[in-house]
């Protein structure tokens, strides 16, 4: 039976949260490549997943708070990026 996560190993994966989107995706994309080496001991796999997880989550929030203040700025839709 798997065990629960430590909530003081949860915590201290947490408390370090990115300054900027920027640099959560860096570091997000940074672990992804260690954790996708397969040279990271069992231990510090499930620290970077954990890890991982709170970047994402980071990242996803920010990303809703941008796409919600734009459909306020465009009247409540949502419209399609035109990319120029």
């Amino acid at each position: 039976m798997p065990k629960a996560v430590q909530p003081d190993l949860a915590d201290a994966v947490a408390a370090d949260a990115p300054a900027t989107y920027e640099s959560a995706l860096s570091e997000l994309e940074t672990l992804v490549g260690q954790l996708e080496s397969g040279q990271m001991p069992l231990d510090q796999l499930l620290t970077g997943y954990q890890r991982g997880a709170v970047l994402l989550a980071f990242c996803r929030d920010k990303l809703k708070a941008v796409e919600d203040q734009i459909q306020v700025l465009d009247g409540g839709q949502l419209k399609p990026w035109s990319g120029a």
